[in-house]
């Protein structure tokens, strides 16, 4: 069975991201952090990341394939309180993590593409561009084949930000 002190510290620890930061995590984000630290294993993080959900510390929120988490009221009170328990150092540690890493953080959590096959049988990609939760961008774009609406999610991931410079620069 863990330690309860060790539990309590891997919650604080992700509660403690999720306030440092204006916009959402993956679950797969959080996870990178906490393993690449060597904090724990994988099961362990699981379990902490259900008890955070279940006491309404974290939201979770399954969009794009991905499960995007974000700190609830109730978990801001929470790291307010007991944030002193972490030490100085994983506080450096967290900061230092996500200063070194906020661009592909937010881009990971800010820029989607999906795709869908419409009533008419042709492929709808749907291509978003968000910051803060506000939509930047939303276009909608009809190709007739699967792989063909395929290559356009996967360069929207590539190349986001040239179109949107392009289009501001031909718009405005």
């Amino acid at each position: 069975m863990e330690n309860l002190e060790v539990l309590t510290l891997y919650k604080l620890i992700i509660l403690y991201m999720l306030d440092k930061v204006d916009y959402s995590l993956t679950k797969s984000q959080v996870f990178d952090f906490m393993l690449e630290k060597n904090y724990t294993d994988y099961f362990t993080l699981q379990k902490v990341m259900n008890q955070l959900t279940d006491d309404q510390l974290i939201e979770s929120k399954f969009k794009r394939n991905a499960s995007h988490l974000t700190i609830t009221a109730k978990g801001q009170e929470t790291i307010e309180l007991l944030k002193n328990d972490l030490s100085d150092s994983i506080k450096e540690e967290i900061n230092s993590y996500l200063a070194d890493h906020e661009v592909q953080l937010r881009n990971e959590v800010s820029i989607s593409a999906d795709y869908y096959k419409s009533t008419t049988g042709e492929y709808v990609a749907e291509l978003n561009a968000r910051e803060r939760n506000t939509d930047l961008l939303s276009i909608k774009i009809t190709m007739p084949t699967e792989e063909a609406v395929s290559e356009i999610c996967n360069n929207w991931q590539k190349k986001n930000q040239d179109v949107y410079a392009y289009l501001m620069e031909n718009l405005l």
